[in-house]
């Protein structure tokens, strides 16, 4: 089914269809080329053909339009370098497309065969016996906009009204797209068969297909897409079949979602049950952990989610476990998180992260900020969801350890980047060229969560906050919104606190929190995790304290093996900030914990390998190396190497690089080759690099050489 015009007819009616009510367009987007505001965007559909072998998508989209006004000269699209259009055409809507939404058209896939590879898919509209063929050629350009970018301007036939459904048919092939991770079996757990995913946030969908990559646009979505035999398809999408005879998959997302949220993975995947409405997808490998430590919780945290903030509006909520390639923590795609597989042995972060996700099916995906610049209203809310359904479920003490554990990281990120940094601001100004992607930072996170739980203090009780975000939701569901949406339905759900001017508090003032640089005008009370914090405190005070002999002895009377995941972090986190520490209680310490660490999750074992690294404490060198040798995720490789390039390690690093590069993904083999290439000075070209190599996709977090590790992020979008 796609998506509903707003106006209706009379049956038998002989005028033509009223308008629909005015919509106003949507928010202006600096990082968007397309001319947005000009259309409403009803549906969009899209025949996909995934071709591993030769790292290539083959695409037709077809969007179903209306004008705002009459006779738009172009519609401009968001594109990027690595799509190449072959065609572009208008089809004029038939008449009852006013009233009622088309069905999804057919597309027709080219037969395999030896020579070039076929052309893209063709659409196949249900025309009425009789009519002319309605499709008609267009004249397109590509013009470059930014780095991570281009423009794509269709011409479009003169005589366009006002409020008329159009369709715009554009093919297309992408190779080597930002968006689209293509992966050898290799780099599989299974090595089994080829994988890939897509990744749509902040801006990379723009080479996935053309469209108007805003948050500030929604719409339905369909789609069909062919992939080789015995390869899983997925997308974030409500309803979801394989049409055996014809060998694709069809795809349907019945509520209006941003492009950035359009995802698809495809390759070695089996599913499992964990809920009444959940189930996990991963490679057969790891699917009795991944269900195993989901089973039932999943349905546990959507309900508290629900008590609430209102009905689970998504139907399904599956959980998909990609390779170590995936480029962040996980991404909250409706109807199907993807999380990295590498997170499963770290039971707490799961917890975390996929509440995260959950919470974002609320803020984020209902309700989505209308720009890049105001992320902390789909960040900062779903942080302070997450924490409201971590307290329901897990208790107020680890929902306040967790919280301590991020804010420290957040007050480390603002002692490296310094409180005047603009980055700090919750409204922060993204000018022209400048990736939103490198916005995605703590303060995006936590400074926003600190603002939501001040707002929920102001009322005086969580639970009455609570209501206000249900109603919040309630009337933004599948729109996006500015920050004043959100403060202004406050003051008028809480007229008392109108009345009180609460918004205009010296040193608390709403503008303030929303455009001063700096750490947070507020933070919660967190004296309900005490009991789990104050022996992270004590123990830390021990390593610090003389005479060493006597602290060290009453330190390794502390037994960490019982401690919490969270814990633990937390005080490797402290060592790490008082590092470089005198060699003596790095040897101390390597003698009390090593061994220990050594048998942790790799959240615990990474942190204590970065002491390591940034002490020079060459005993323990070989854990470094083996670690690095296990992994293939960005989130455990890259803050080592960093630290590897930054001390007395360099040839270390390039040791373990030279040795372990073949089992990295392409785009982090390409971004450790640019830290070791600033590392070891000009000139220098690791794995062959150059010194003008261009990385992989890099978030604004794992931009090599900052001085933010991911370890200080820990990103899920």
């Amino acid at each position: 089914m796609a998506a509903q015009c707003c106006c209706r007819k009379a049956p038998g009616a002989e005028a033509a269809p009223a308008r629909p009510p005015p919509e106003p367009p949507p928010a202006l987007d600096v990082a968007s080329a397309s001319s947005a505001q000009l259309f409403r965007l009803r549906h969009l559909q899209l025949g996909l053909e995934l071709r591993p072998e030769a790292r290539e998508l083959a695409g037709c989209l077809v969007l179903e339009l209306c004008a705002r006004r009459p006779a738009p000269r172009a519609l401009v699209l968001d594109a990027h370098p690595a799509l190449r259009l072959h065609s572009a055409a208008f089809r004029r809507a038939p008449a009852a497309a006013a009233t009622a939404a088309e069905p999804p058209c057919a597309f027709a896939f080219a037969a395999p065969g030896p020579g070039p590879a076929p052309p893209p898919p063709l659409p196949a509209f249900c025309e009425a016996p009789g009519a002319e063929p309605a499709c008609c050629p267009l004249a397109f350009r590509v013009d470059p906009f930014t780095d991570y970018g281009s423009s794509l301007t269709v011409t479009l036939p003169p005589e366009l009204q006002a409020h008329q459904p159009f369709q715009v048919i554009l093919r297309y092939t992408s190779t080597d797209a930002p968006a689209i991770w293509w992966l050898d079996p290799e780099l599989t757990y299974g090595s089994a068969k080829p994988f890939v995913f897509t990744q749509g946030h902040s801006v990379c969908n723009r080479s996935f297909f053309p469209c108007f990559d805003t948050p500030a646009v929604k719409c339905t979505y369909s789609a069909v897409v062919k992939a080789p035999s015995g390869v899983q398809v997925l997308m974030s999408a409500t309803q979801s079949t394989y049409v055996e005879e014809e060998g694709v998959y069809r795809f349907h997302m019945e509520h209006p979602v941003p492009a950035y949220l359009v995802a698809l993975v495809a390759g070695d995947l089996q599913p499992a049950d964990i809920g009444p409405r959940s189930r996990v997808w991963a490679e057969p490998c790891l699917l009795p952990t991944a269900t195993s430590k989901l089973s039932g919780a999943v349905e546990q945290w959507l309900s508290a989610a629900e008590r609430l903030y209102g009905p689970y509006l998504w139907g399904r909520y599956d959980i998909v476990f990609l390779p170590p390639s995936f480029p962040i923590v996980a991404m909250e795609n409706p109807c199907l998180t993807f999380i990295i597989s590498s997170i499963l042995e770290s039971d707490e972060f799961l917890v975390i992260d996929v509440i995260h996700e959950v919470a974002h099916s609320w803020f984020g995906n209902a309700v989505t900020n209308a720009t890049w610049e105001e992320m902390w209203l789909s960040e900062g809310l779903a942080t302070y969801a997450q924490r409201r359904i971590t307290t329901e479920t897990h208790g107020a003490a680890f929902t306040c350890l967790e919280t301590a554990f991020r804010l420290d990281a957040l007050h480390r990120q603002m002692k490296l980047l310094g409180e005047d940094s603009p980055v700090s601001k919750l409204q922060v100004k993204l000018e022209p060229g400048v990736n939103p992607s490198h916005l995605m930072n703590l303060f995006t996170y936590e400074k926003g969560y600190c603002f939501v739980y001040y707002l929920s203090q102001l009322c005086g009780d969580p639970q009455r906050f609570d209501d206000f975000l249900r109603a919040y939701v309630d009337k933004y569901k599948f729109t996006s919104v500015v920050a004043q949406d959100l403060l202004g339905s406050f003051l008028t759900f809480f007229p008392e606190l109108k009345e009180q001017s609460v918004d205009c508090r010296a040193g608390l003032e709403f503008e303030r929190w929303l455009n001063a640089t700096g750490p947070p005008l507020a933070e919660p009370d967190l004296s309900q995790g005490s009991s789990l914090t104050r022996p992270v405190e004590a123990l830390f005070q021990l390593w610090t304290a003389e005479p060493l002999d006597q602290a060290a002895a009453s330190a390794s009377a502390i037994d960490i093996s019982k401690w919490r995941t969270f814990q633990t972090a937390l005080f490797l986190d402290r060592l790490l900030d008082g590092s470089p520490l005198p060699q003596e209680v790095v040897m101390r310490l390597s003698k009390c914990y090593s061994s220990l660490l050594d048998s942790m999750n790799a959240e615990i074992r990474i942190r204590w390998l970065q002491i390591v690294v940034r002490n020079d404490y060459y005993p323990d060198l070989h854990r470094v190396r083996r670690f690095l040798e296990s992994q293939m995720s960005r989130m455990y490789t890259i803050p080592l190497y960093e630290d590897l390039c930054t001390g007395a390690l360099k040839s270390f690093a390039l040791e373990v690089f030279y040795q372990t590069q073949g089992r990295l993904h392409p785009n982090l083999r390409r971004t450790i080759q640019q830290i070791l290439s600033q590392g070891l000075g000009p000139g220098a070209e690791p794995g062959g690099a150059t010194a003008d190599s261009e990385p992989g996709l890099l978030l604004g977090d794992e931009a090599p050489g900052g001085a933010i590790s991911l370890r200080d992020v820990n990103v899920s979008a």
